[in-house]
């Protein structure tokens, strides 16, 4: 299959629409128990298949793997992205924040392990409402010092999407301009990125990494039933609208669409302002099946149209 290649916003780099996502439930099959060198396997094929943008974390414990996996490549045709934490735990419970001397040292920690010089983004990650100002005023001048010393080209923030479903720190950070490129939570049961994200970044002209596509509330019959029953109860949806025993029966009884999960790669990779679409697993032959559904074509208007009634002011679910 061919990959499609996208402009990444401002960075105006062109990068696979298929990202290779080394965190989540997976973190490239180590999650389960894959070796270091198991997982740089999985790295070498999606390079393979035509994906050239790596998205990993130095608390996802996958860099040494993607170091692995990219040695003997050209590093110029590779983009790196890799992510620090502002806090020591999260964005979960106030942290304690990382001074920026630690802060550097997640950085150099993440060079050391992906064996590069230099990444072509590095986001301040997980970042919640509480933490923004902290992030922005403490730890991004010392990531300019860092970008301007050619350790990191591009500059991004990524969202805790479990937590903060209606993106209130994107949309509190996006109108300041600081950022290149943001990682947002986007799937076709919480869209509403589509109404408060991607009007500031496509005015901003940021890149977008979209994560959460299919995460547990999509993989299945039985875990959408549950993620829909509580989006009926928030009053989100109209139960009547849908089949409660089955909420996306009508997605699979669409001619063109293999399965649920395909719909919904293709319902976020064709989203006006996503350009990367983050997918992650453990097993090249489940990878090769993503990147088929993730460059499959556009959803047929009809259907499109029925997920906008149906979820269109959802915005309480992540799907996880």
């Amino acid at each position: 299959m061919d990959m499609d290649y996208v402009r990444l916003g401002r960075t105006d780099a062109m990068v696979s629409a298929v990202g290779l996502g080394c965190g989540g439930h997976s973190r490239l099959g180590m999650a389960r128990g894959a070796s270091n060198e198991e997982a740089a396997d999985l790295v070498r094929r999606a390079i393979d298949l035509g994906i050239n943008f790596i998205d990993t974390a130095l608390v996802y414990r996958t860099e040494e793997a993607v170091g692995l996996g990219i040695k003997g490549h050209d590093r110029s045709k590779l983009f790196l992205s890799t992510k620090s934490w502002v806090g020591k735990g999260g964005a979960e419970s106030s942290p304690e924040p990382f001074t920026p001397a630690e802060f550097t040292a997640n950085l150099e920690s993440s060079l050391q392990r992906l064996g590069t010089d230099y990444v072509d983004l590095f986001h301040l990650h997980g970042v919640s409402h509480d933490q923004l100002d902290y992030a922005r005023e403490v730890l991004l001048p010392e990531l300019r010092r860092h970008q301007e010393a050619g350790k990191v080209r591009f500059v991004g923030i990524t969202e805790v999407f479990r937590y903060d479903t209606d993106h209130r720190m994107l949309q509190a950070a996006l109108p300041l301009n600081d950022f290149d490129v943001v990682m947002v939570g986007f799937n076709l049961l919480n869209p509403s990125a589509r109404k408060t994200v991607f009007p500031l970044t496509l005015q901003h002209d940021v890149g977008t990494l979209i994560m959460f596509a299919v995460r547990r509330g999509l993989n299945g019959v039985e875990n959408t039933r549950e993620a829909v029953a509580e989006l009926i109860d928030k009053q989100e949806i109209d139960p009547a609208l849908i089949n409660p025993d089955d909420p996306l029966d009508f997605l699979r009884a669409t001619l063109g669409i293999k399965s649920q999960i395909e719909a919904a790669y293709r319902f976020c990779r064709h989203e006006p302002g996503a350009h990367v679409i983050l997918t992650g697993t453990g097993s090249a032959a489940h990878l090769e099946e993503n990147i088929a559904s993730i460059l499959a074509p556009r959803l047929p208007a009809e259907t499109q149209e029925k997920l906008k009634l149906i979820f269109g002011e959802a915005s309480s679910a992540s799907a996880n």
